[in-house]
Order: structure tokens, then sequence, then C-alpha cells
């Protein structure tokens, strides 16, 4: 077989082929070199495969077997199978996009506070300052840092709670 035939044969299947492996092995790179494995193997043999009633099917079966034979293979440690990427990926997503949410959704209440509970509540929950230095920063005693911060606190806590709760029977 010249290489004219060769390419008349093999060429319309191609990107089946690619889309095929990328299916299963997500990685383009992975993808495009079983692509080039394959049609590599497929060079190799050439004489035989005027012996195949579809070199189509062939081709996609060869496919098919190699990048599973890389996904079981050492070298493939790292990959894994499409569905269960796209699942990690989703719930990550959705778990980062959800924390992303509550956490702004803090901001906006902590922007509504009195402005002492406002100061206090960000010295001591986000910038992590002690108690002692909160006293003298905003010029108050343990005492009422403490139960500024408590109301603050809870002020925040009813406001999620009321959110989240709602249209719940």
């Amino acid at each position: 077989m010249k290489q004219s035939d060769f390419l008349k044969v093999v060429l319309p299947f191609k990107d089946k082929v690619f889309r095929l492996a990328k299916r299963l092995l997500v990685s383009t790179e992975e993808a495009e070199d079983a692509t080039q494995e394959l049609l590599f193997k497929l060079w190799k043999s050439k004489e035989k495969l005027a012996d195949y009633r579809n070199v189509e099917a062939f081709a996609m079966t060869m496919t098919k077997n190699y990048c599973y034979d890389r996904l079981k293979s050492k070298q493939a440690n790292n990959l894994t199978l499409v569905h269960s990427n796209y699942k990690e990926n989703e719930t990550s997503l959705d778990k980062k996009l959800e924390y992303q949410d509550s956490v702004n959704q803090v901001h906006v209440l902590i922007e509504k506070l009195p402005e002492h509970q406002k100061i206090i509540i960000q010295l001591r929950d986000i910038e992590q300052y002690d108690f002692e230095e909160i006293c003298i920063m905003v010029d108050m005693k343990p005492t009422a840092v403490r139960v500024a911060l408590s109301r603050a606190r809870k002020k925040i806590r009813e406001q999620l709670t009321k959110k989240h709760n709602y249209g719940v029977s």
C-alpha cells in the first residue's frame, strides 16, 4: 500500500480517533500521543489493512485498547477515567463556589454592623488580633470588646440562619 492510499483510508477517521482518545484520557496531549501512536501502528501494518472489512472500526478498537492500556500503565498514575474526573471537578467547583458565596455574604453582613462591632470583628476574626491588642487599638475595656464581638457574631449568625432557612417549612 502506498502512502497516498494509506492517507485516503486513514485521514477520514483520524479526528474520531483523537476524540475517542481525548474522552478516555482527558488530556489533550495524551490524546494527541495516542492518535500518533495509532497512526504509526496502522502504518506499520499497512499491508494487512486490506484484510479488514472496516478499517475505521479496527482503528477505533485499537484506540480504545491503547487508551485503556495507558490508563492502567505505571506511566499514567496521574490520569483517571474522564467520568470520575468530571465528577470530582464539578464537586470541588460547586464547593468552592458555595464557600465563596458564604464568605461574600459574611462580608456584606459585616458591612451592615454598627461601626464599633464592624471594627472589632474585623480585628479579631479576620485579622486575628488578640483581645489585649484590640482593647488598645479601640480604646475599650476587655469586657466591652468581648460583648461587642459576641453581639456582632450573634447578629451575623442570625442573618445567615434567616437567609439559609428562608423558604424551609
